[in-house]
C-alpha cells in the first residue's frame, strides 16, 4: 500500500506538479488551505504533510502549530515549503516543530528522498526505555519526563535526546546524529541540527533539568 501524502498548497499549477511528481510512489491529496486539511485529517491520517508557508487564511506556521499541539496529529511528519533564501522562515519552522524544510524551486528526486527519509524515521521505534540523571524516556508511550514532569518535544527532538541519552557522556558526532535522526539521504543544511539542539537545550532549562547538552566544537554533541 502506498503512503499517503497530504499537500497544503493553494497554487493549482503546483498542486498538479506535486501529483505528477509523486503519484507513482505515493497516494497524494492536495488542499487549498488549512481548514480543508483538518476536515480531512479527522478521519484520514496521512503518513506525511507537505505544508506551504504562504497560504490564504491561516498560514503554514499557524497550521503547523495546530498540528503539533494536538496528540492526534503531533506525530505526523511535516515538511515546510517556502521560497529559496528565506532563512528566517526556515529557522522559525524548525523551532515550531517542523521535521524538515525545502526551498522552492526544488528537484523531484530531492523531494521524494526527503519524504521517504522522514516517513522512515517516524516509523523507527526506540525499543528500550532510557534513564539518565533526572531524564526518563518511555519508549512505549513515546514520552520524555524530567523530574516527573512531561517534556513536550517534536519527533526529531525526541529522537535526538534518545540518542544522546542512550550514549550519555560520550560524544555523538554530527554525522552520526544526522544519519540516525534524519537518515543517510538527508539533503538539508547542517544548521538544521544546531537549531534542534538549541531548542532542546531551552526545553531542558525550562524544565529545570540537571542534564545539559555540550558542544564539542568541530565534532558533535554529548549530554552530561
Amino acid at each position: 500500500m502506498k503512503e499517503k501524502i497530504f499537500i497544503v498548497e493553494d497554487d493549482r499549477a503546483l498542486q498538479e506538479l506535486y501529483r505528477y511528481s509523486l503519484e507513482d510512489e505515493f497516494e497524494c491529496f492536495c488542499f487549498d488551505d488549512g481548514s480543508l486539511l483538518f476536515n480531512e485529517i479527522k478521519n484520514n491520517k496521512p503518513d506525511l504533510v507537505i505544508l506551504d508557508i504562504m497560504l490564504p487564511g491561516d498560514d503554514g506556521f499557524a497550521i503547523l502549530m495546530r498540528m503539533k499541539s494536538k496528540n492526534s496529529t503531533a506525530h505526523i511528519p511535516v515538511i515546510m515549503v517556502s521560497a529559496k533564501g528565506e532563512e528566517i522562515l526556515k529557522v522559525k519552522g524548525l523551532n515550531m516543530g517542523a521535521d524538515d524544510y525545502i526551498a522552492k524551486p526544488f528537484g523531484v528526486l530531492e523531494l521524494v528522498a526527503r519524504i521517504k527519509a522522514n516517513i522512515r524515521k517516524n516509523r523507527k521505534p526506540h525499543s528500550n526505555n532510557i534513564e539518565y540523571k533526572d531524564i526518563t524516556i518511555d519508549a512505549t508511550r513515546h514520552q520524555i519526563r524530567v523530574q516527573e514532569k512531561q517534556l513536550k518535544t517534536t519527533l526529531k527532538e525526541y529522537n535526538l535526546l534518545c540518542l544522546l541519552c542512550e550514549h550519555a557522556e560520550a560524544v555523538q558526532t554530527r554525522e552520526t546524529l544526522f544519519k540516525e535522526v534524519w537518515g543517510e539521504d538527508f539533503f538539508g543544511e547542517t544548521r538544521t541540527l544546531d537549531v534542534h539542539i538549541k531548542e532542546l537545550r531551552r526545553k531542558l532549562t525550562d524544565a529545570e533539568s540537571c542534564v545539559s547538552i555540550q558542544t564539542i566544537r568541530g565534532v558533535g554533541y554529548l549530554v552530561v
